[in-house]
C-alpha cells in the first residue's frame, strides 16, 4: 500500500449545533464519509474510493479533519463529500457539513496549507476585536502559527505531484 500514490482531502466541519464537535471522532466521520459516496457513486464509487481510505488526521475541538485516498479516485470522494449531512455518534444524529479546503499530494503540504489558512482566519478576526485583551491573544495566536519539525511519517510524505 505505500507504494500507492494517495491524496490528501483536508476538510472542516461545519456545523450550527455546538454538540456537534463532540461526536467528531474518526469512525463517525469515515462511516458519514462512506455513505455519502455510496449515495452519489454507487457500489462502484465506493469500491474506488474505499481503497486505502482512511482519516489520517482529526482535531475536533478545531473541527479538522484529513482523509487519504488512492490518487486516481480522489475526484470521486470529493464530489461526494458536500452530500456530508449528519454525523451520528451514541445513535444520536448532528446535522453538519464537510468543508473541502484544500487537496495535497502529502500531508505536510496540507498542514502548510492549514497553518496559512488559520494565520488568515485569525487576521479576520483581529479586524473584529472589540477590545484590546481579545486584540492581544490573537496576536499571541499569530504569532504561535508555524510547523515544527518533524521526522516524514513511512509512505506518507511521497509522491507530491506538484499540488498544492
Amino acid at each position: 500500500e505505500a507504494t500507492l500514490s494517495c491524496r490528501y482531502v483536508l476538510c472542516e466541519v461545519a456545523s450550527e449545533d455546538p454538540r456537534c464537535r463532540q461526536c467528531i471522532e474518526d469512525r463517525a466521520v469515515c462511516l458519514a464519509v462512506r455513505d455519502a459516496i455510496g449515495r452519489v457513486h454507487g457500489d462502484y464509487g465506493l469500491a474506488c474510493c474505499s481503497v486505502s481510505f482512511t482519516v489520517k488526521y482529526l482535531n475536533a475541538y478545531t473541527g479538522t479533519v484529513l482523509l487519504r485516498c488512492r490518487k486516481d479516485f480522489y475526484r470521486l470522494l470529493c464530489s461526494a463529500l458536500p452530500f456530508v449531512r449528519q454525523l451520528e455518534s451514541r445513535n444520536q444524529r448532528y446535522p453538519c457539513a464537510l468543508r473541502t479546503l484544500h487537496v495535497g499530494g502529502t500531508i505536510r503540504t496540507c498542514q502548510k496549507f492549514l497553518i496559512q489558512y488559520n494565520r488568515r482566519q485569525l487576521l479576520m478576526l483581529l479586524q473584529n476585536c472589540t477590545n484590546e485583551e481579545e486584540r492581544r491573544c490573537i496576536q499571541k495566536s499569530l504569532l504561535s502559527c508555524s510547523l515544527t519539525e518533524e521526522q516524514p511519517q513511512s509512505g506518507d510524505e511521497e509522491d507530491d505531484d506538484g499540488i498544492e
